[in-house]
């Protein structure tokens, strides 16, 4: 009888784990209401990500009712007074790939809650807080806030279900917005992008970037045409010249130098580079040339590619248009009717014609 009971014991204790299991591994099935939604925004090379829940209207009257006015003391959770949770559900949260200002204010890299507050005559607050992880307001301590900053709320149409967007974007701000109803919370956010650009290409170039000149080329290029960092542009140009001495890294070398004001040093590098340079390198460096400006010094290349490779229709059509920006006709229409004397490639022979009629000489 006592074997019995314990079989019996042992065969309902099975059927609760079997249910409890049962119950602990149900499936996925979509959130309703308040659908989960995530967005994000490149800034330069950073990211911005918020995770929020997303409630709709329903027809209810918000500000002032569903969402309090100001800073409110929760029903629910640790009783304090807190800001609204800036949508559904757990802590709407906000992650920087790198160091930020909001609203001018530093923040650290990293995962943050993020509140806001909004007040009667349309002024409000953002907060950030190091405790992105409680459910929603109803655990927030003051103690862990990152920051708070002073926002203007705008007036927006209609917007049913709460949605966060980034708009105004730049090279290195953006500003994120809640819209919601027909209010919209503005907030904006900037990186040092320059700065961070050079500090990673400092990492990057420690990897498989570094094994090829390409790799220290392109961080010289972005110090050059950004105009930043430029001494650490030139060791990168350096660096770039010593595995691939060639017309592309001589001539950023040279074009850093002249920013830096060092510009003996820079003709002596120019001269080097346009010394190796193929007809291709040659072409280009003549066009930036006169597209600023430096009329004779981009003819005086134009003239050297046509010398150099003397069997190139193109480079006579090159040269040509150097001569008509400048406003000499008259060599212009020799150096295209040249250029057509050599049974140039459908795109050559096609600027050349189209100069010629602009000219009068078709």
């Amino acid at each position: 009888m006592k074997q019995l009971h314990a079989t019996r014991f042992f065969q309902l204790l099975l059927v609760l784990l079997i249910s409890i299991t049962a119950k602990t591994q149900a499936i996925t099935t979509p959130r309703t209401p308040s659908p989960g939604a995530i967005v994000s925004q490149k800034i330069g090379i950073s990211t911005v990500t918020v995770n929020y829940s997303r409630p709709s209207v329903k027809g209810r009257e918000i500000w002032g009712k569903l969402v309090p006015y100001g800073w409110n003391v929760q029903n629910f959770g640790n009783g304090k007074s807190a800001p609204w949770r800036a949508g559904a559900n757990e802590n709407t949260t906000i992650t920087f790939s790198h160091a930020a200002k909001l609203e001018g204010k530093d923040v650290p890299p990293g995962e943050y809650g993020l509140f806001f507050v909004v007040n009667e005559d349309n002024t409000g607050e953002v907060v950030l807080s190091k405790d992105h992880r409680s459910w929603g307001s109803f655990f927030y301590e003051a103690g862990n806030d990152l920051l708070r900053s002073k926002i203007q709320l705008r007036s927006i149409p209609m917007t049913e279900l709460l949605t966060y967007d980034f708009i105004n974007a730049t090279k290195t701000s953006a500003e994120l917005v809640l819209n919601w109803e027909k209010k919209q919370f503005p907030v904006k956010i900037e990186f040092d992008v320059d700065r961070i650009v050079l500090n990673n290409a400092e990492e990057e170039l420690k990897g498989p970037t570094g094994f090829n000149w390409q790799g220290f080329a392109s961080a010289a290029n972005y110090a050059l045409q950004n105009k930043t960092g430029y001494d650490q542009g030139l060791v990168w140009a350096d660096q770039a010249v010593a595995q691939n001495k060639a017309f592309p890294t001589l001539s950023t070398k040279a074009n850093l130098l002249r920013a830096m004001g060092r510009t003996a040093e820079a003709d002596t590098i120019m001269k080097q580079a346009i010394a190796i340079a193929n007809e291709n390198e040659l072409n280009l460096y003549g066009y930036n040339l006169m597209n600023a400006g430096q009329h004779d010094k981009a003819i005086e290349i134009f003239v050297l590619n046509t010398k150099r490779f003397p069997n190139s229709a193109n480079t006579f059509d090159s040269l040509g248009e150097a001569y008509a920006t400048k406003g000499d006709k008259k060599n212009a229409i020799a150096s295209f009717k040249k250029s057509l004397s050599m049974n140039p490639p459908a795109n050559v022979r096609a600027n050349s014609e189209k100069f010629l009629k602009q000219l009068g000489a078709m």
